[in-house]
């Protein structure tokens, strides 16, 4: 089967910050992507961060035949319905998926709600009320109406976020304390700092002693129908009444920074009727709520042999050390066996296989390959800065290679005067661009133009965005008119122009129509003008262009990279570090990008507070759209020391060599390969290929219907010309009789029409005799 691995891949420390705590790993990603390709099944890794519609266009792209859905969503942007949301999704594009629906996901991401339904089918769970700003304080008024201790806790996340154990100013998020509240005097305080953090609500619910125990469930797994081993939660120096873990929990710390603390004992130590009854519960939970596939449900267990559900995951944990994994080992099922029998039980559930298909490797689909043209141009000089934006031989195969590993036909076409003939002999459905062109600063438009010309759809942004942003001020001119912060600048034609008043120095010198640093080193940084009228003749002398002189910015270096369309998926800043320290003024020029690793290093992810991580990523974006740009582009930008970000420019034509482009090394920092990218890329030209295809069929379907309308039209002309030929000859044997009527045919036609006795008797009249009659009693 063709398997699309949806997914939120970690980038964020979880020592750090619990923002991603509930996303997976990159470990974990490269696991379960193995475990599927180990199974017989091609795998694409889909990471659904950004928008709907761009996770849309690649599942559109991809075609997948089942989608394995580990995603948990994004807290800030869909809330409570994060876990849902792609459930939701999937089922309204018609694809199967793993685990449980988007209603189930809802349900047991919501403690409450799932605490609620599960009590009406007799279960128990511990004592509760759930506390939101509105009823925040009525409940103080009235009191909790619950036995303390108390725990608090979030009442929509995963991960054991926002649980903490010890009474230590060791929470995360700027929150100290413990979750588990002794008296009722503190509740207030823990509740206020809670809600700050997680407003859409948090559960307080009383404490219960006792041991953690876990039970999963995979449908098709072991025996029970899917129950697995019921695992134990061991905690190192466990117990109650410790200094730095006075209640037995298992907490954040736990679970994402110290989880060599924690062992998984399995099965686990309980009596055999209470580990009878803890199946026996489970099974009602699973029918009760929905679950399918897969999940984890969460007990705890008294000394006396009391069942507390403490709460759902319909979405587990697939890391390798999760206590999943602990109960599949005790049916003899590896990691990569467990991750398949998931896919297993998704693909028996909508009918994809039979259990018997499952036993070996599926039949792969047989799909028409896509011709993807690949215009480029060849790099095979170094010396000089003559071919420096072109791509060498090295690149041109990378990327050929990763189009063909998507299952595409890739015809090479470069970007040389004859292209225009060989592009139009070349049969190809889709272009994948990254031709800089030759001359002249719309030079990297010539080859989209001329795919527009020839009515062939193509990757990346479209002729008159890479005019514009070619034109680094004409580029600056649209960004100014969007509010979008950039250098002052003046463009000087000649060294003799007189430099604005408005103009700060230091400056720095470039050529307003270049790419990759071309024209630019430190010494293209000057203080005053005799430096700079000097670096302006240079410069409109060896590239025969206007020169762009601009402000330069003092302060910190980073490129961001977006991939989409209309919503783009803005990937996580890269920090340009400069080692010499001692450079006040160090400049990312063409010098440095050859030698890159002697000059500089790079942080990806950059650090940055979240306020300006959040401006960073929202005017690379607002960038993007300003230029109208699509499919990809790299956003330069500099941070002053207030915090201030500017523009530099815009590149929507970014590199794309492997280990060494800025793009290609902030996709593999955020986890995704290259082969990835290259088919992120290709997701918006595959959309226009196929919105292109699919109005050329409702032209063909309008034009056949047309040709059925004429010749209906032309079918009924002709009966009613019959029609009026049959008229006109009745017409016309009709005035025949008439006048026919005063000759012998008139006389023959009124015989037949009289009467027999009126004959007669003007037979009589004649004095001729009368003829007998049969039957008459005339003689004669």
């Amino acid at each position: 089967m063709k398997v699309a691995f949806t997914h939120n891949l970690r980038l964020t420390d979880v020592r750090e910050t619990e923002k991603e705590a509930e996303y997976d790993s990159a470990e974990t990603v490269s696991a379960i992507a193995a475990a599927i390709e180990a199974a017989g099944h091609e795998v694409e890794k889909v990471e659904v961060s950004g928008s709907a519609s761009n996770l849309l266009e690649r599942l559109e792209a991809i075609d997948p035949d089942i989608i394995f859905n580990t995603a948990e969503g994004d807290t800030t942007i869909r809330g409570r319905m994060r876990e849902a949301f792609y459930p939701a999704l999937f089922e309204e594009l018609g694809i199967p998926f793993t685990g449980s629906d988007a209603y189930t996901n809802a349900i047991t991401l919501d403690k409450w709600l799932t605490k609620l339904l599960v009590q009406k089918a007799g279960i128990d769970t511990p004592r509760s009320i759930l506390v939101t700003p509105r009823n925040f304080e009525s409940i103080l008024e009235r009191g909790a109406g619950l036995a303390f201790p108390v725990i608090v806790k979030p009442n929509h996340e995963g991960s054991s976020k926002g649980i903490y154990n010890a009474d230590l100013a060791t929470r995360l998020g700027g929150l100290l304390g413990s979750s588990v509240i002794k008296e009722p005097r503190d509740l207030a305080a823990a509740l206020k700092t809670s809600l700050r953090q997680y407003p859409d609500g948090v559960l307080v619910e009383e404490y219960i002693e006792g041991s953690d125990v876990a039970i999963g469930f995979i449908d098709g797994v072991g025996h029970d129908g899917g129950l697995l081993t019921p695992v134990e939660v061991q905690i190192e120096g466990g117990g109650e009444g410790g200094r730095d873990r006075p209640f037995n929990i298992y907490d954040y710390r736990l679970k994402n920074i110290e989880p060599g603390k924690v062992q998984y004992r399995c099965p686990a130590n309980l009596p055999r009727d209470v580990a009878a009854r803890v199946r026996t519960i489970s099974m009602e939970v699973i029918k009760t709520l929905g679950l399918r596939d897969m999940a984890r449900l969460d007990y705890r267990v008294t000394s006396e042999g009391r069942i507390f559900l403490l709460e759902v995951n319909a979405l587990p944990a697939l890391c390798s050390s999760s206590s999943l994994f602990a109960a599949t080992a005790q049916v003899g099922l590896t990691y990569n066996a467990t991750i398949a029998s998931i896919l297993n039980a998704a693909a028996l559930r909508t009918g994809l296989a039979t259990a018997s298909q499952l036993g070996g490797r599926t039949k792969q689909r047989q799909k028409q390959p896509i011709r993807i043209g690949f215009t480029y141009n060849v790099k095979r000089q170094d010396k000089g800065d003559d071919e420096a934006e072109w791509d060498p031989p090295e690149t041109i195969i990378a990327i050929a290679n990763a189009l063909a590993r998507q299952g595409h036909i890739v015809v090479h076409l470069e970007a040389t005067p004859d292209l225009p003939r060989v592009l139009a002999e070349a049969d190809v459905d889709l272009i994948f661009n990254i031709a800089e062109g030759v001359e002249g600063r719309n030079r990297e438009a010539q080859v989209p133009a001329l795919c527009e010309l020839l009515g062939i759809p193509y990757t990346g942004s479209d002729s008159a965005t890479l005019a514009i942003a070619l034109d680094k001020a004409l580029g600056k001119k649209v960004l100014l008119q969007h509010d979008i912060l950039t250098p002052k600048f003046q463009v000087m034609e000649s060294s003799r122009e007189r430099l604005s008043p408005d103009m700060t120095f230091p400056l720095i010198v470039k050529p307003n129509a270049e790419g990759s640093s071309k024209g630019i080193d430190a010494k293209n940084v000057v203080d005053n003008e005799e430096e700079l009228r000097a670096a302006v003749k240079l410069c409109v002398e060896k590239y025969r262009q206007p020169a762009l002189i601009e402000e330069y910015i003092t302060g910190r270096e980073f490129t961001v990279g977006l991939l989409g369309d209309k919503r783009p998926r803005v990937l996580p800043p890269m920090e340009i570090k400069f080692k010499d320290k001692d450079n006040a003024r160090p400049v990312y020029d063409y010098g440095v990008k050859q030698e890159w690793e002697q000059h500089v290093y790079y942080e990806c992810p950059a650090k940055l507070s979240e306020s300006e991580l959040k401006a960073m990523e929202k005017i690379a974006r607002a960038t993007f759209w300003a230029l109208d740009c699509r499919d990809v582009a790299r956003v330069d930008m500099r941070m002053d020391a207030e915090g201030r970000i500017y523009v530099l420019e815009v590149n929507p034509l970014p590199g794309l060599t492997p280990d060494y482009s800025d793009l290609v090394l902030i996709a593999k920092a955020s986890g995704m390969e290259y082969d990835q990218l290259i088919a992120e890329i290709m997701v918006g030209g595959l959309r226009r290929m196929r919105d292109k295809k699919r109005e050329e069929r409702e032209m063909e379907r309008e034009r056949e219907a047309k040709e059925t309308k004429a010749a209906e039209m032309s079918k009924l002309d002709n009966k009613e010309k019959d029609k009026a030929k049959r008229n006109a000859n009745n017409a016309r044997n009709a005035e025949r009789e008439r006048s026919s009527d005063g000759t012998v045919k008139g006389a023959l036609k009124r015989e037949r029409s009289e009467p027999v006795a009126a004959r007669r008797e003007e037979a009589d009249s004649d004095g001729l005799p009368t003829p007998s009659v049969a039957g008459s009693s005339t003689t004669h």
